[in-house]
């Protein structure tokens, strides 16, 4: 019988049957099968109504069991008789047995079918003797087992027995001549007791195996429990490398985790080393558990993604969560299945979490979360469609964001393919493709290529877009998939929207198989855009100059270009990580550690300067002949500097959040300062201005735009060269004559639903009647008459607030950035309140 809801297991059984609740990572109707094997029953039918298609379709016909299983559905609930009477056709010729597909048991019940032979039986009740008889039927049985009387979940005032009826039965056929067609009738409370009242010989058998109704999220918990100390005789599957720690297949357990059993990991999963597992915790499949997250009596769902210092006790994590850095999970809670807890969020006890709901970062949830959903407010965040690698970003998204893109542009059309040297980037690239081709979409892919490759060849070739898939810089374990327009732009934000809107409807349009799109291959990309690059930007002087500089392409889509690039220009280079390398570190100690080797060989070898470019070729980060690193503020000032006095009454654009100083720079040399928003799209906007001769975004992003509008690290590097080879001057000289900077950050946790009450508090603040300025180019930027500043601007894509301040000095800085955070605070901890 396998047709209940379940639901007092909500929100576990919301979208699944309870029989398929899985008891140390099967199913318990799984193991009720294995039970009805080993006692000789090989011929089984399953009664099915609630989400009936999914036990079929994951026990089919029970040939993996070795059993044979045909299904009986109802189309409406029909009771416990009832629903075996609607099976009657494959039961009508011989003796039955009558077993749950939810309850987990373990009794013989080949003493069963033989205690109902020697009695010669109509009935046979499996009976059981229990603490706490309330949920269950009450039966009154005499010395020779003959039952006299039944009550059906009685109250306290009508307990007259602890033996209970475990809804276990056999039977004989003619049972069913007293069983009405058709409509709802129970056994224990309409036909058992019908048959009593008629002197019908039913009789009860007290079994001594165990039996648990798997009905509650307790007694859920408690079967796991019981299974992993062994007092129930169920198979565990896996290996016990250990005394009571089973290990599924091709799991991997780094030796510095520290795993307290019983306990149960299941097949494929991942436990890093730092993780702590104790007693009475079960891990199902595909589970990542990252390095310091502590599990107590917790139940892990398959695919689930434990984030690094999470505290998991006495909880269920439904399968397909994400449970993000230091969350914390209380006794008693469910968090069910495809959920997101964000990094720090809390679930206190008893809190029941339903499925497909974000829980924001920071948030503390002492109330169950069942209608309200944030979800995910904006498929796209600042680095195009970006997380963890097989948890966020599989290739399952990657296809339905591919086909999404696709149903934006008309068929026949080109679009663009390219990745970085990553394993995963290839893996994802593939699925794009593919999902590009089948809807009608011809495809130029240039298997691993820079970011600035991909943005040329898409807006010098006929492609109407393209994607660009890479890791995320300095997260190894994340990434990011770029989508770009005809131009080679990031799509603007109406773009993003419309795509937004498909991908969410999943309204994907698919090709006839005579209009499935081309796959090409084209050659000489990067040498187009070398020769192009050259051709635009202004090298004179840099062959007189005799440069020596140290180049870092990091291993990645960069050691591909720069070859070429650096042979044309002449000057004499000293290279190091420059084969692409698909197993290339882009951790953040990883970058630290090559920047200060870089640094060294730039002292040593008595070069101009030093540069490393990232995994895409992107961005740059700049060391000065002496091998001291220019943090990405300062090489904004500096490289601004060297552009300005080549510049005379041009415009340069930079962020709301660059320093001042940038004014100083610029006002000395006559130009202009146009400061443009965060967003991707914004800065490309304001460089295709004619007059603006630099952009930069203030993270090692130049805009060189007399080659192109986008962000280039080739096109900054032979402009930073070209510039140093012309001025004579060192780089920490120029850096040495700029005034020092007094600019510092913060964020703040800020509940989605607080953000708008932040931002108008923020401007209900600001004294205008002392001459305090707003700016809301992005955020709102509060300018006091001194100039001092201070910027506050909601995350798009997390539940934080980021605040910038400048001043004279820092700690008059860091005084305003603590006035103006406080009146954040304070509007999230009213937000946390309410």
């Amino acid at each position: 019988m396998a047709g209940g809801e379940g639901t007092r297991l909500r929100p576990l059984t919301a979208n699944a049957p309870k029989p398929l609740l899985p008891v140390v990572n099967r199913p318990i109707m799984e193991h009720v099968l294995r039970l009805l094997k080993r006692h000789g029953f090989d011929e089984t039918v399953v009664t099915v109504q609630f989400l009936a298609a999914m036990v079929r379709t994951y026990f089919g016909d029970g040939d993996e069991l070795g059993m044979h299983l045909s299904y009986a559905t109802e189309s409406t609930p029909l009771g416990t008789a009832g629903s075996v009477k609607n099976a009657e056709a494959a039961l009508r010729d011989e003796q039955f047995l009558v077993i749950s597909g939810d309850a987990l048991t373990d009794i013989d019940l080949t003493a069963l079918v033989a205690e109902h032979r020697k009695n010669g039986a109509l009935v046979t009740v499996a009976l059981k003797s229990v603490p706490d008889p309330l949920e269950f039927g009450i039966v009154i049985a005499g010395e020779d087992g003959r039952i006299s009387r039944f009550l059906e979940k009685p109250t306290w005032g009508q307990v007259f027995s602890d033996t209970v009826n475990t809804g276990i039965y056999v039977m004989e056929p003619e049972v069913f001549d007293h069983v009405p067609a058709g409509e709802p009738v129970d056994w224990s409370a309409d036909v058992f007791p019908r048959l009593v009242a008629a002197g019908a010989p039913v009789f009860g058998h007290v079994v001594s195996g165990y039996w648990e109704d798997v009905g509650t999220i307790a007694n859920y918990q408690r079967v796991q429990a019981d299974v992993l100390n062994q007092q129930v005789d169920v198979e565990i599957g896996g290996f016990e490398v250990s005394p009571g720690v089973w290990i599924g297949q091709d799991t991997d357990v780094h030796p510095d985790a520290v795993l307290k059993g019983p306990l149960v990991v299941g097949d494929y999963s991942k436990v890093e080393a730092g993780a702590e597992l104790r007693e009475f915790t079960v891990v199902g499949s595909n589970v990542v558990i990252k390095k310091g997250a502590f599990l107590h009596r917790a139940l892990v769902g398959d695919n689930a993604l434990i984030g690094p210092r999470t505290n998991l006790r006495g909880c269920v994590i439904g399968k397909g969560t994400d449970v993000r850095r230091a969350a914390r999970v209380e006794e008693g809670a469910v968090v069910a299945e495809a959920c997101v807890v964000e990094e720090e969020a809390f679930i206190s006890h008893d809190v029941r979490i339903y499925p497909y709901k974000t829980i924001e970062a920071g948030a503390v949830v002492n109330t169950s979360v069942i209608w309200e959903s944030r979800g995910q407010r904006s498929l796209f965040g600042p680095r195009g469609v970006s997380g963890l690698v097989n948890a966020e970003i599989t290739p399952e998204l990657a296809v339905r964001l591919a086909a999404a893109y696709a149903t934006t542009l008309p068929k026949g059309a080109t679009v663009t393919t390219a990745r970085d040297g990553s394993r995963a980037a290839r893996a994802l690239k593939r699925a794009v493709i593919s999902a590009l081709t089948t809807s009608a979409i011809d495809v130029r892919d240039l298997e691993v290529a820079a970011m600035p490759v991909a943005r040329f060849d898409v807006r010098t070739s006929d492609a109407a877009g393209g994607i660009m898939i890479h890791n995320t810089e300095g997260d190894p374990e994340r990434i990011d998939i770029v989508i770009l327009d005809a131009d080679g732009d990031d799509l603007s934000p109406a773009a993003q929207r419309k795509l937004d809107r498909v991908f969410s409807r999943q309204e994907f349009r698919r090709a006839f198989p005579g209009e499935i799109g081309d796959l090409r291959l084209p050659a000489r990309t990067a040498d187009r855009y070398t020769q192009d690059l050259l051709d635009r930007i202004d090298t004179s002087g840099v062959a007189e100059a005799a440069l020596k500089v140290v180049i870092d392409p990091s291993g990645g889509a960069a050691s591909l270009v720069l070859p070429t690039l650096l042979g044309r220009l002449g000057v004499d280079v000293l290279t190091v990580n420059g084969r692409l390398d698909d197993t290339a570190v882009t951790h953040e100690a990883g970058r630290v550690e090559a920047v200060r080797r870089l640094g060294g060989l730039v002292a040593s070898s008595r070069a101009a300067f030093g540069v490393r470019f990232d995994q895409v070729g992107e961005r740059i980060t700049i060391v000065d002949e002496r091998g001291d690193l220019i943090d990405d503020d300062r090489a904004l000032l500096v490289f601004l500097d060297l552009v300005a006095a080549e510049n005379r009454g041009a415009a340069v654009a930079v962020p709301v959040t660059t320093t001042l100083v940038a004014e100083q720079i610029t006002r000395f040399h006559g130009l202009s300062v146009r400061r443009t928003s965060l967003s991707a799209a914004d800065l490309p906007r304001v460089a295709r201005d004619p007059l603006v001769v630099f952009a930069a975004d203030g993270r090692g992003g130049f805009v060189v735009p007399e080659f192109g509008a986008a962000i280039d690290g080739f096109a900054a590097f032979v402009r930073l060269l070209a510039l140093v080879a012309r001025t004579r001057l060192t780089l920490s000289a120029i850096d040495a004559r700029i005034p020092p900077v007094a600019v510092v950050r913060r964020s703040v946790p800020t509940p989605w639903a607080a953000k708008g009450t932040v931002m108008r508090r923020i401007v209900e603040s600001v004294d205008v009647a002392a001459g305090h300025v707003i700016d809301t180019t992005d955020g709102v930027r509060v300018v006091r008459p001194d100039g001092a500043w201070v910027l506050v601007l909601p995350d798009p894509a997390e539940a934080v607030t980021h605040l910038w301040a400048e001043a004279g000095s820092w700690d008059e800085a860091c005084a305003l950035l603590a006035g103006w955070a406080a009146i954040v605070e304070a509007d999230h901890r009213d937000a946390t309140a309410r």
